[in-house]
């Protein structure tokens, strides 16, 4: 009587949080990169051919004022995703990418999730970078999943009602703020 083989187990997957003004790069098929976004824009950008991906999370459009919170501007943050994968051997004429984020979650303010989203879709283009896909804008927050080794992509709408980072960045709308500088942009 032969023991029962039991099968092996499968790997486990590894969840690496992308934070507002960071990125990722991984090969590794056991990696998901996941973040949530409001406004803020994240590129999922990868070499199909490598297996090779990446994602960052940016919460403004453009490029830096020369502070050093640089990583916060889409110019900076994509230059850095793409030399990145670059660096690791990825080719840019195979690169590919998809969009997500951009929305207007907090109602009255201006629309900075536009902005980004506008801004990530010509600076991919500007690249020769195609998108193959995209949830940008809508008023709702996101949690995405990317596989950067696969490609795939998960997306969960979120009710901004029962998230506890846009509930009190409702609340902070709904008080009369601080008169906000000449020029100034007010973020939540």
């Amino acid at each position: 009587m032969n023991p029962a083989v039991a099968p092996a187990a499968a790997p486990r997957e590894r969840l690496v949080h992308v934070v507002q003004g960071q990125f990722q790069i991984s090969d590794d098929p056991n990696v998901v990169l996941t973040t949530v976004l409001g406004s803020c824009v994240a590129a999922c950008v990868r070499d199909p051919v490598l297996g090779l991906g990446g994602m960052n999370h940016f919460l403004l459009p453009g490029s830096t004022d020369g502070r050093n919170d640089s990583m916060k501007y889409g110019v900076y943050s994509m230059e850095l995703l793409i030399n990145g994968l670059l660096q690791k051997g990825a080719s840019k004429g195979r690169l590919v990418a998809k969009l997500f984020g951009g929305a207007r979650v907090v109602e009255g303010l201006s629309d900075i999730g536009r902005q980004n989203a506008e801004f990530a879709e010509k600076f991919l283009a500007a690249e020769g970078i195609p998108c193959l896909g995209k949830s940008l804008g809508g008023d709702k927050p996101r949690r995405i999943r990317f596989w950067p080794n696969s490609g795939r992509m998960a997306q969960l709408i979120l009710d901004s009602a029962d998230t506890e980072v846009f509930k009190a960045e409702r609340k902070r709308a709904v008080v009369a703020p601080a008169p906000a500088e000449a020029g100034a942009i007010e973020l939540f």
